[in-house]
């Protein structure tokens, strides 16, 4: 039964953002799984696009351990995500538009314990999305 996972999903927290980009799919794709491109607008990684690959996402306040769930090229992309005790996953979504792409952000997770670290993604991700569109405004 599945009883367990339901009620773990109960009794966590989800940040979720959503953006309307006037991009292709294609740009922002690259912008999630190229690694000179992600540190533009996430951090410093060793990212591989590749399920099963572990890799690591640095910055000044600390480094985050992820390993790729998910890879289906110009429509989603899923990584574990864990730092400082938090275990989550990162879940995006690319849902192509007439003016461009829907882009969806998930990561989901976060105890009720872990507030400070709910309302810090909650407000990180925000600046980071406002990055990843300009990263992949300025693809060719």
């Amino acid at each position: 039964m599945h009883t367990d996972k339901l009620q773990n999903a109960n009794d966590t927290q989800t940040v979720v953002v959503e953006r309307e980009m006037p991009h292709p799919q294609e740009k922002i794709w690259r912008a999630l799984t190229q690694g000179y491109l992600i540190e533009e607008w996430l951090m410093k990684n060793d990212f591989q696009a590749v399920v099963g690959h572990r890799f690591t996402l640095s910055a000044d306040w600390g480094v985050v351990d992820c390993q790729v769930l998910v890879v289906e090229p110009n429509q989603a992309l899923s990584y574990a995500w864990e730092a400082m005790g938090l275990k989550s996953v990162v879940t995006w979504t690319l849902t192509a538009t007439s003016t461009g792409t829907h882009l969806r952000m998930e990561q989901s997770g976060f105890r009720p314990d872990q507030q400070q670290a709910f309302q810090g993604a909650t407000y990180g991700w925000q600046k980071f999305f406002a990055n990843l569109e300009r990263v992949a405004g300025g693809l060719s």
